[in-house]
């Protein structure tokens, strides 16, 4: 059991490790999910630093990017899940979209675009796109 107390002055235990947070989808909410995200993360660092310092930075990007999709091409409110697992942290971004995330060409000429798919692919060991009746469910699972 983890010692010590959240901000919110609740003590820290095994569920302040599974999280789960809504969203408007408005796009403040990017903002809102890194927010989350790094709460998240502190209360962990203080049980379970992480291996390598970057891992912070990577979750906190791949977090970022699926709410800045979520926002742009899934209409409506989303929402965040960050858990634990024994070797490091599994992210679920639920959106009310039922179409696939694919890679889009990067192009510069228009503002830029194109690279936050990539990003997440390449930062995570592992992600998986399960579309439901009611959107989809995006797992990434990256180191801590």
């Amino acid at each position: 059991m983890a010692t010590g107390r959240r901000r919110d002055n609740t003590p820290l235990s095994e569920e302040a490790f599974d999280r789960w947070v809504s969203f408007s989808g408005e796009l403040r909410s990017v903002t809102g999910a890194r927010l989350a995200a790094q709460d998240f993360l502190g209360d962990l660092a203080r049980r379970t630093p992480p291996a390598a310092l970057e891992y912070w930075d990577d979750i906190l990007l791949v977090v970022t990017e699926l709410a800045a999709n979520a926002v742009q091409y899934a209409p409506g409110p989303f929402a965040l899940r960050l858990r634990r697992t024994f070797d490091g942290v599994h992210i679920t971004m639920h959106d009310t979209s039922t179409v696939r995330p694919e890679p889009r060409p990067f192009s510069p000429r228009t503002g830029g675009g194109g690279v936050g798919w990539r990003l997440v692919d390449t930062l995570c060991d592992q992600v998986s796109v399960v579309i439901t009746d009611g959107g989809k469910d995006i797992h990434a699972f990256l180191p801590w």
